[in-house]
């Protein structure tokens, strides 16, 4: 549970998400997690890096072993949140 309740904190995810591609600075990271402020920013990596998914390396955040492996694990929700949101969109459609 608690690995549910830190990844349901703002920005979390999103995090995760971004660095899954490779090595982010902290200017970067900010600018992909549009709207995310630089405090909870800072506050998200902190707590990411204290749970061992998240590392700085001296010129960026990145994933650890353990942050890349939970990655794959939720990789496949992105598909599947396409699929969903659309469904969405077409029940709203239909009661317009």
């Amino acid at each position: 549970m608690a690995l549910f309740d830190l990844l349901g904190r703002s920005w979390a995810l999103g995090i995760i998400w971004q660095l899954s591609e490779g090595s982010l600075t902290f200017r970067q990271l900010q600018d992909l997690c549009e709207g995310v402020s630089p405090t909870v920013l800072n506050k998200r990596l902190k707590e990411l890096k204290e749970c061992a998914l998240v590392k700085h390396d001296g010129s960026g955040y990145l994933l650890t072993d353990l942050g890349l492996e939970l990655f794959e694990l939720l990789a496949p929700f992105g598909g599947w949140s396409q699929k969903w949101s659309q469904a969405v969109l077409e029940k709203i459609e239909v009661k317009k």
